[in-house]
Order: structure tokens, then C-alpha cells, then sequence
């Protein structure tokens, strides 16, 4: 399959149309086909009070983009025979030995049952049994009222994690999908298990092998101004996922360049804590397009990408009884080892292909792998939450519309 230019065409009005309607401040997309970049579009700005543009070397949140790094590190230690995904992570994090989790229909934070230790690979699936506070739910609240965000400026990953330990879980492990902070607990398995903090790791194993140069849990030191400021359509906290609460100013500044935690981070988050540029996680989606090799270094084996690329639930999302937010549909999304698996495009309501393998982030990110067509595609923006407009699915439309034989 070959791209009609266009086509391609189209994406650049559409990111455009955003930026007027005061949707979004600033995007940019990168498109590669079979390895070589086939498009590239960038508009807008990302800082409307300095009148700063939207480039190619901008620096982003990207939030649960995060989640599937942290997944290849999971996989990478245990392609070393270092565990097994069945063990329970109370094996890494003594902690979570004695579990309980909330009975059906619990009014109350001590209505709760005996649970086995969730394990790694329910971590993995977002079915252990744990939330995120902005879900709804009576464990999310006490999360909430702990902050159990993980957010950069919250103290050392193990001491947030000793936290979640004393919290049950929504449910018992297995029984349903729930988006959750299991990936900061994996983040925490990896430091346990390599002897090094997350940042580390990160960078040796992954970051420096793939050229990955400006991607860390900190804004690179000399960035200066590259780093995107971050806006919300909402009148209140601008991570509140569910909340409808618009306020007057469609592009409320939350955080930006100089007084930002992610200038100075202290937690390091698995789940959602890294910044990026386009280019650099475009490195991260085309190794996992690639099956395990970038930039000249292999960093997993072909088969262990292709067992995360899998769908690892019974059924799509919807069919575990979800109540929570997702950054992607639930009908007809299964979920593999790192993201979301299109297990029936007509179901997603969306065009794409069987196998489409994607994730987002909270600032509206958002990623995908068509292995069928070697295509991958990076999307760059900061508005939070990335429920606020269907961004994705319509961009997604539009590149597989310029999609020709």
C-alpha cells in the first residue's frame, strides 16, 4: 500500500481547523511507511502567551505513552529469565502480599474480600484490580484523596507505591479491565529486579540503544522554551478525565516552560511520567513496528513483540465489564502487553486494520502500528484530557484514507 500525497494533503487543514477553532494550540504528526518518513506536518503553537511555534524538536508530556516503555522494560527482563508473568508482583514488592479487594457492590472503603496477589502479566493488562483516581468508583476516590497520581513532583516511586499497598483492590484480579496505575507498580518490579532507578534503566536499555536523546522523566537540561506549555477546555483540574465541566476559555494554561514539576521531577512514573519529541518516540513505535530492533540494536526478540502485539483478554475491553476511562474505544479494542489491539475494525467504529496496535496519553497523544501496511504514526499535542475532542479517530480516518493501492 502506498500513500497518496494528496491525500496526505487533507491532515495538514484538519490539524489547521483545530488550531482556529482554538481546540487544540499546536500539533504536529509523523507518518512513516515502511520504515521512511512519508509525512510531516506541524501548526500552531506551543505557547500561546510567548507566540511560540509548534516544531519538529517541541518538547511533550506524554503521559500513558509512558505505559509501553515500561512494558518493553517488563519484557526485556523477563526475556532475560528473570521471572515468569504469572508470578505475583508480591514477589518484587513484598507489600502486596496480603491482598483484599472491594466486594461487589461496596458502599465502603472496608467492605472488602480476600484476593490473590495480582500478577505481572494482570499488571500488564490493566485487569489486577487496581484504578487511577479519576475513575469512578469508591477505590478511586481514596486514591484521590491520597493523590495517587503519580504525578512528577510526588517523592521517590517506592514510597507512592508503599502507599497504594494499603489500599484494596477495586476487584478481584482477573475478573475485569480497569485503566490503573499497575504500570507504575511494573515500573517499581524494575527497579527491584535490575538493581536501578526507572531513569536509569530507561536510558541504558532503551533510550541511548535507540537514540532516544530527549526523552526522560526531566526536560532535558538546555531545552529552554522548547517545552510545550500544557492547556485544558475545563474550568477545574485539568486531569479530571471524566469531567464535563467546560469552562469559558477553551485553552486554559495548566503548565508551562519555567515552572514546571517536569523541569525538576522527583517520582519516577512508569505510567504516565515521561517527556518527548515526536522524533524520538517515532524511534520508540518504529522498533516495535520493526519487531524488537531500532537504530541498529535489538532490544527484544522478534516473538516477544509479537506476543505484546497480541490480544491478551478474553474479548474486547467492553466485554470485561469496564466502568473506567480508556485512551482508546472498548468495542472491538482488545488489550496486548503495552496497548490497545483492534480485534474488529467495525466495531472501533473507526477504519484501520485487524491487529492496529495504539496507545494515547493524557495531553491527547496518541500513537498507532498498522503492521499490515508498515505504517506508524506519532501525534503530538498538549490539551488535557484527551477526551475532550475525537481527535484520534478522525485523524486516524484521515491516514487511512490516503492510504491507495
Amino acid at each position: 500500500m502506498a500513500l497518496d500525497p494528496a491525500r496526505l494533503n487533507r491532515i495538514s487543514g484538519w490539524m489547521q481547523r483545530y488550531v482556529d477553532q482554538r481546540k487544540y494550540a499546536g500539533s504536529s504528526l509523523l507518518l512513516r511507511n515502511r520504515g521512511s518518513e512519508a509525512f510531516f506536518h506541524a501548526c500552531g503553537l506551543r505557547s500561546v502567551e510567548k507566540g511560540l511555534p509548534f516544531q519538529r524538536d517541541t518538547i511533550a508530556r506524554i503521559y500513558s505513552m509512558t505505559k509501553p516503555i515500561t512494558s518493553v522494560a517488563v519484557m526485556m527482563l523477563a526475556e532475560r529469565g528473570l521471572f515468569h508473568l504469572d508470578a505475583p508482583i508480591s514477589d518484587f514488592i513484598p507489600e502486596f502480599a496480603s491482598m483484599k479487594s472491594l466486594i461487589p457492590g461496596a458502599e465502603r472503603l472496608d467492605q472488602t474480600e480476600d484476593a490473590p496477589t495480582p500478577t505481572l502479566h494482570q499488571l500488564l493488562t490493566h485487569t489486577g484490580g487496581f484504578s487511577y483516581p479519576f475513575n469512578p468508583g469508591i477505590l478511586p476516590s481514596a486514591m484521590d484523596a491520597q493523590n495517587l497520581i503519580f504525578g512528577p513532583d510526588q517523592g521517590l516511586l517506592k514510597d507512592r507505591i508503599s502507599v497504594l499497598a494499603k489500599l484494596p483492590l477495586a476487584f478481584q484480579p482477573g475478573t475485569r479491565w480497569e485503566y490503573s496505575v499497575s504500570t507504575d507498580v511494573l515500573g517499581r518490579v524494575v527497579e527491584v529486579v535490575s538493581g536501578r532507578p526507572l531513569d536509569q534503566f530507561f536510558t541504558q536499555e532503551i533510550f541511548e540503544p535507540l537514540g532516544m536523546l530527549e526523552t526522560g522523566f526531566s526536560v532535558p537540561k538546555g531545552a529552554g522554551d522548547r517545552f510545550a506549555s500544557l492547556y485544558t477546555p475545563l474550568a477545574g483540574d485539568a486531569m479530571a478525565l471524566n469531567s464535563a465541566e467546560r469552562g469559558a476559555d477553551t485553552l486554559r494554561l495548566t503548565d508551562q516552560a519555567g515552572e514546571s514539576p517536569f523541569e525538576n521531577t522527583t517520582t519516577f512514573s512508569g505510567g504516565g511520567g515521561l517527556v518527548s519529541t515526536i522524533d524520538d518516540y517515532s524511534k520508540f513505535v518504529e522498533m516495535m513496528r520493526n519487531r524488537g530492533q531500532g537504530n541498529g540494536n535489538r532490544l527484544l526478540g522478534p516473538k516477544t513483540i509479537d506476543f505484546m502485539m497480541h490480544n491478551h483478554l478474553p474479548g474486547d475491553i467492553a466485554s470485561m465489564g469496564s466502568q473506567s476511562f480508556a485512551e482508546q474505544p472498548m468495542e472491538g479494542m482488545g488489550f496486548g502487553l503495552a496497548g490497545s489491539v483492534v480485534v474488529n475494525p467495525g466495531r472501533t467504529r473507526t477504519p484501520g486494520s485487524l491487529g492496529d496496535f495504539s496507545w494515547g496519553g493524557m495531553a491527547s497523544t496518541f500513537f498507532w502500528i498498522d503492521r499490515s501496511n508498515d505504517l506508524s504514526a506519532v501525534f503530538f499535542t498538549q490539551l488535557s484530557p484527551s477526551s475532550s475532542y475525537p481527535s484520534r479517530a478522525e485523524l486516524k480516518a484521515l491516514v487511512l484514507g490516503a492510504l491507495i493501492e
